[in-house]
């Protein structure tokens, strides 16, 4: 079965996470992902991960939870020959993803207004931290120095959430504007270029939290009752009582239970939620200690109330729920390694992993000769060490 964007190739000129889990996302659906490294200075993600043997081969897991289906060109972009290279490459390309810091693909000769001669129909995606204006615009960034000048530590209590949820959420969204305009140059007959900003991606998933500081940024936002963790008599359990009506359902889920809340029977609007939340909060702590979290997460489901225990990641990603998904798949034989794969899945050409992640210049050869050029060409290149 063809991918929904077979036929679509897209050079990505990436490290570490967001730009890789961006051309991840073609990869899953079919497109031609040709990832792009120096021979002696390849993404660090490769050397990254628990398993010490990766690593060393440069297949760390960090490296291949982006990596599948894609194919492996080592080249060295500081020499002219091999920007000349990749210049031909882009002729054939529909899409050019890179993820450094400002101003450093047009100091090797390869920023858009190059590459728009040689191909006028390439969709350019520059993703960075902070955009390609303003005073911070040249300065790198990793997920934990945007989440620092977002503001999602200082909301999450001062301490960085323990994952890279930013590179990830920025991949999904350059992916979105590749993919916009892609549909685009189809109307219009030409590519464009996109300038992706992990700063703004970071703003855009507290948007809520953000407008609203905007408009009182002295006023907490309280934290409401509904949407708040519980000790029960074994385990944490994460209520999910966010609308009034779900307040009420859970008022009379507890009455029929023993344990009345008449302040939480009472809520009929968001100022009752706000107002009254630090009281209900605490009648609900007394009521949920008494039972144990399958207990509660029983009667909880059957009245339709949204609730989970919280769990260890370890436990998490054994949740039969995932696996009667089939969100992994393993990459080989002779290997247990099972990746994740899209968080979607399609009736009509949706996304599959059938090509583990390539080693450094794995593809190298394959990929210069389906650009057009012949034995001799590549082998020179080869010979000088411009790619391996």
């Amino acid at each position: 079965m063809q991918g929904a964007l077979q036929g679509i190739k897209v050079i990505e000129v990436s490290q570490v996470l967001a730009a890789p889990f961006c051309g991840y996302q073609f990869s899953l659906l079919g497109a031609e992902v040709i990832k792009v490294e120096l021979p002696d200075a390849p993404d660090c993600a490769r050397n990254r991960g628990p398993m010490p043997e990766l690593n060393k081969n440069g297949l760390g897991l960090t490296y291949q939870v982006q990596g599948a289906n894609k194919k492996s060109l080592a080249i060295d972009l500081r020499i002219s020959s091999g920007r000349e290279a990749l210049l031909r490459l882009v002729e054939s390309a529909d899409v050019f993803l890179e993820n450094y810091a400002t101003g450093v693909m047009e100091e090797l000769g390869l920023g858009y207004d190059i590459l728009r001669v040689r191909n006028p129909g390439i969709v350019y995606c520059s993703m960075t931290g902070y955009g390609d204006k303003g005073p911070k615009a040249s300065k790198g960034a990793y997920d934990n120095t945007i989440q620092a000048a977002s503001g999602i530590i200082s909301q999450s209590g001062g301490t960085k959430p323990g994952l890279s949820f930013v590179d990830y959420a920025a991949g999904y969204s350059a992916a979105f504007a590749i993919s916009a305009a892609l549909l685009q140059k189809d109307r219009m007959g030409k590519g464009c270029y996109i300038s992706a900003s992990m700063l703004e991606v970071a703003l855009s998933l507290m948007a809520p939290e953000v407008v609203a500081k905007q408009c009182s940024p002295l006023k907490e936002k309280p934290k409401e009752a509904g949407i708040s963790s519980f000790d029960t008599a074994d385990g944490i359990l994460m209520l999910g009582a966010f609308k009034p009506s779900q307040y009420r359902k859970l008022a009379q889920c507890l009455l029929e239970e023993g344990f009345g809340i008449p302040l939480m029977a009472d809520i009929a609007a968001w100022d009752d939620v706000w107002l009254n939340s630090e009281s209900i909060n605490k009648e609900l702590k007394n009521v949920f200690i008494h039972k144990s979290t399958t207990e509660w997460q029983k009667l909880l489901d059957k009245w339709d109330i949204p609730a989970e225990p919280i769990l260890t990641l370890e436990e998490a990603i054994e949740d039969e729920q995932i696996k009667a998904r089939g969100y992994y798949a393993v990459i080989s034989e002779n290997s247990n390694i099972s990746l994740p794969s899209a968080s979607f899945q399609m009736s009509e050409g949706g996304p599959v992993i059938s090509r583990a992640p390539p080693a450094l210049g794995q593809d190298s050869r394959e990929v210069l000769r389906d650009a057009g050029f012949n034995e001799n060409e590549i082998d020179r290149l080869f010979i000088d060490r411009v790619v391996e």
